[in-house]
């Protein structure tokens, strides 16, 4: 009778271990112990070096880990073409718009503390976007433009969405891009001083480019939020960031002004030349109106959606933690339950390609799992200059590929990576 009301308990342990997720710390495996041929995974290898030998790319650095295990961590080509240095696999990267997902985890963290509701208007934190208004006529000369009333006010969840009606400053449509301009409103990519607090309050005084919840637009919703974040814990962005995320998990190379005693690890950018297509390093003029020093000008600007450094490791942990529903290395992040929020569709029916997004990345649906196998359920995004990743719960698979490049014509790279990937599992 004993024995057998052990073997219930540990049957029943295990079933919650599986239910809730473990709590996986990343660390060397062996490839063969974690499912994978190792005889694939050297395609990925392959296909990097002839993409580095047809000068597509000055370099890269691929992870692949499974149930915590890392058996792929290589760096690849170089990271100062003109001093011949060599790209190293904790490199710091300029990981721009992964910093949304992390933006978001924050939110997350407060909405469990009971700081607000999802559904919550995010006028009642921020006033100036109360009673918001919608671009109905722009004038190309001038940029003026008149507007409707918005149908009902913008919420937390529409920001954690982009589905608010706010658009993209240098990015987006070329309307909202001139009104955008025209009061101040960058991006993230920061040349000088500048307070988070200042540029919401001016966004949130402008126009949306759509009804609220009506359509996906990829947007400043995430900055909006990391100013949300900085009202509902009384912390900067940076603290808050270090405090309740970076230092539990230990993501010690992730910052929005990086100390100098690691600046000689941040990786050089290169851009295409327009006519030529040949890889140069960035220049000044590439991309007017940003900077990629913006790491190192200590201006001040902590954009939730664009603006921290990382290494490919740091970010790793960050999407274990995920795939571990929420904890990581006995430090409980978020709970299970919110971590289940995050990761389902929240956009219902809207378009996304094959699709969806749940709050504050892509979702994999069964109709993106057959284009390239990641797995239904998968959470996916990336960063402006060239940085991918996904976290895969049904196989453990925690995947990213970095590189620092605007802009990239072979961009079918990160869809080659993933198709690499899952080809290697046995």
């Amino acid at each position: 009778m004993k024995t057998s009301f052990l073997k219930l308990t540990v049957l029943l342990l295990v079933i919650q271990l599986t239910a809730f997720g473990q709590d996986k710390i990343l660390q060397a495996g062996t490839v063969a112990a974690s499912g994978f041929s190792a005889e694939r995974l050297g395609r990925i290898d392959q296909t990097l070096k002839q993409y580095l030998d047809s000068g597509w790319i000055v370099g890269a650095v691929g992870f692949i880990s499974r149930d915590g295990k890392i058996i792929y961590n290589k760096a690849f080509g170089k990271d100062d073409v003109r001093n011949n240095t060599a790209l190293k696999t904790d490199a710091i990267f300029r990981i721009a718009s992964q910093t949304k997902a992390i933006t978001s985890v924050a939110v997350m963290i407060l909405f469990e503390e009971g700081k607000f509701l999802l559904d919550d208007p995010i006028s009642k934190y921020i006033p100036s976007f109360a009673k918001p208004k919608v671009l109905d006529k722009f004038n190309e000369k001038d940029s003026s433009y008149t507007t409707v009333p918005a149908k009902r006010e913008v919420t937390i969840r529409d920001l954690l969405t982009h589905t608010s009606g706010i658009d993209y400053a240098q990015i987006g449509s070329p309307q909202m891009k001139a009104i955008y301009a025209k009061a101040g409103i960058e991006a993230g990519f920061v040349t000088k001083k500048q307070v988070l607090a200042d540029a919401i309050n001016k966004l949130g005084a402008l126009p949306l480019v759509h009804h609220p919840g009506e359509k996906f637009t990829y947007s400043l919703s995430i900055d909006v939020l990391g100013r949300l974040v900085e009202i509902a814990s009384a912390m900067s962005l940076d603290e808050f960031f270090h405090q309740r995320i970076f230092t539990p998990l230990g993501m010690n190379d992730t910052y929005f002004d990086l100390p100098a005693n690691k600046q000689n690890r941040l990786v050089k950018v290169y851009t295409e030349n327009k006519e030529t297509h040949k890889i140069e390093p960035w220049a000044s003029d590439t991309f007017p109106g940003t900077t990629i020093d913006y790491p190192i000008n200590h201006n001040g600007y902590f954009a939730g959606g664009a603006a921290l450094v990382s290494t490919i490791q740091d970010y790793a942990v960050f999407l274990q933690m995920l795939i571990n529903m929420g904890i990581y290395n006995g430090h409980r992040i978020l709970s299970r339950h919110t971590v289940e929020i995050m990761t389902k569709n929240q956009i219902g029916e809207l378009s996304l390609g094959d699709d969806k997004f749940g709050l504050g990345f892509s979702i994999t649906t069964n109709k993106g799992n057959a284009k390239l196998g990641q797995s239904e359920g998968s959470i996916a995004w990336g960063g402006f200059f060239g940085t991918i990743y996904w976290a895969d719960p049904k196989e453990k698979i925690v995947a990213l590929l970095f590189m620092q490049q605007f802009p990239f014509s072979h961009n079918e790279l990160a869809d080659k990576f993933r198709v690499l990937v899952y080809q290697a599992l046995e």
